[in-house]
């Protein structure tokens, strides 16, 4: 396959200082540009996953593949199927709430399932979670608002339960 695809990643690494620095560091020396990272500890206190989202062609992906295999740190690489995974992402929106518009931008929270988690003045903190484009969605109505501050996790995910062998 020739072009350009995004990839989700799963990496299991063991839990020690450096080992960002080392898969990061690997990436940008190959020239691909991170898309996502999001890394967290696992059911394993040993262990951390760190889920990466990286647009590459299909051949370079299997070379950094390799590469990442020969990391010290590396345990496992899993390139995720969309048609397979469950991902999510989580975002907080600070966006403009005076008293006039309040009303409808609780209402588009709960449109979207997310949650007022702060109550200031002027403004409302939104909780949301969800896949990319549910989020993009959500930030693109908030914008005419105006959104004062967004934070965004990047994507996490893991293979569907058919795949618990794996």
């Amino acid at each position: 396959m020739t072009g350009t695809t995004r990839h989700t990643l799963s990496v299991l690494v063991e839990n020690k200082p450096g080992v960002l620095q080392r898969v990061s560091g690997l990436f940008a020396r190959r020239g691909f540009n991170i898309d996502s990272l999001a890394v967290g500890p696992t059911e394993d206190p040993n262990l951390s996953r760190m889920t990466i989202v990286v647009h590459a062609e299909n051949t370079p992906l299997e070379q950094i593949s390799k590469q990442l295999h020969k990391l010290v740190n590396i345990i496992k690489i899993q390139d995720l199927d969309p048609a397979d995974m469950v991902d999510r992402e989580l975002v907080l929106f600070k966006v403009n709430a005076p008293a006039a518009v309040r009303a409808e931008l609780i209402e588009l929270a709960n449109i979207f399932r997310a949650r007022i988690i702060d109550v200031g003045r002027n403004s409302l903190t939104i909780e949301a979670t969800g896949t990319t484009d549910k989020l993009q969605a959500m930030e693109d109505l908030l914008r005419g608002y105006g959104i004062r501050e967004l934070a965004r996790t990047g994507k996490i995910a893991l293979a569907r339960g058919s795949k618990e062998n794996g």
